[in-house]
């Protein structure tokens, strides 16, 4: 049985963005710091959440290749239609949750790198899965904060990509050679047993800009990022994403021109009736049970654990040992924030503050 390391944060995430809007706020077990936990004896004592919702009261996933404006046109919808903004996670999203000073080593955040994925994506250490996978959790992370946000305030919430889209880059990365099949069913499976207890976003934006423009961009920025990548992204958006996206959800799509047009895409959301998917069959009592996960980020966490061994994300035991005490280490300085737990769930990478990421088999 294999042990996991995990650190519980203790502050819910949505405690860490500000809003810049006047919102309709829970007024039972909740507050600005999220002191009290919301719960059943809330739900028993009257609070809902339809109550709070309002026009805008909706989740919008702004996605695209890389490059293409997406945090732009995000940053300024939001803005616009009066939401909150987050933007695209990166490895060390959980450092910014728990307000790190400074991000923690790549050991206790994955142990992957985004720069060696760029530089060596073949590399034989299985680097390239292991961000996959940590990546995954992270927008999964996160979209349980804009849920919880959305639930607990009324107010909207537009992101770049989500966990939804995260698959557009394990798709690219098979074709390209840089993970094995073995590591697209592990994706698969976890993903498969976590995303179907959450709910997809109400509005999709594509930003379409072809894959040589985007290479050109990310070239005048620094990175050499190959072309049949690109493309492998782009094709697995619109072959793959988009079609299955839209049966749930609401889609606009744009090129990168079209996408400045703040006034000209508020006005088409405007338009849209939000009459498909999931959401218009929620009620408070569903809304409760969703806002009950959402808020309890270890259980989030736990929904990406299966037990498989996978060459890539699995250690051995003087291995994780060592790491076990090192991070101990790490948070016998931060007692005050930092709980410590074992868990034996498995032997996915995908755990909350896993402590080196991977297990030992």
């Amino acid at each position: 049985m294999a042990a996991r390391v995990l650190r519980l944060v203790l502050p819910s995430g949505t405690a860490v963005f500000k809003i810049g809007t006047t919102i309709q706020t829970a007024g039972i077990h909740s507050s600005s710091v999220r002191n009290l936990r919301y719960g059943w004896w809330a739900y028993a004592l009257g609070e809902r959440t339809t109550p709070r919702f309002k026009e805008n009261s909706k989740i919008i996933s702004i996605d695209g290749n890389l490059a293409s404006g997406k945090g732009a046109l995000a940053q300024n919808l939001a803005e616009k239609l009066g939401m909150l903004y987050m933007p695209e996670p990166d490895t060390h999203y959980l450092d910014k949750m728990t307000a790190e000073k400074a991000p923690l080593p790549t050991a206790f955040n994955g142990n992957c790198s985004l720069e060696k994925f760029y530089r060596d994506p073949k590399a034989a250490d299985g680097n390239s899965y292991r961000l996959q996978a940590w990546m995954y959790l992270m927008r999964l992370l996160q979209w349980s904060d804009a849920m919880e946000h959305l639930l607990t305030t009324g107010q909207g919430v537009v992101l770049e990509r989500s966990p939804y889209s995260d698959m557009v880059f394990v798709e690219a990365m098979f074709k390209q050679g840089y993970i094995r099949k073995q590591c697209v069913d592990h994706y698969n499976e976890i993903k498969g047993i976590s995303i179907c207890e959450f709910l997809p976003p109400h509005l999709v934006i594509y930003v379409d800009m072809p894959a040589e423009e985007v290479q050109k961009k990310l070239k005048a920025s620094g990175k050499d990022v190959p072309l049949p990548y690109l493309k492998s992204i782009e094709d697995a958006y619109k072959k793959t994403y988009l079609p299955k996206i839209s049966e749930n959800a609401e889609l606009l799509a744009y090129d990168a021109t079209q996408a400045q047009d703040i006034e000209r895409i508020a006005e088409d959301i405007e338009d849209l009736k939000f009459e498909k998917g999931p959401w218009v069959e929620q009620d408070d009592v569903t809304l409760h049970y969703m806002r009950m996960l959402v808020e309890d980020k270890m259980r989030v966490a736990d929904l990406t654990l299966v037990p498989n061994f996978l060459p890539e994300v699995t250690i051995g035991a003087h291995e994780y040992d060592a790491g076990y005490y090192a991070f101990k280490s790490v948070r016998e300085k931060r007692a005050e924030r930092y709980n410590f737990s074992l868990s034996a769930q498995g032997f996915d990478p995908a755990a909350f503050r896993l402590l080196a990421q991977r297990s030992n088999h």
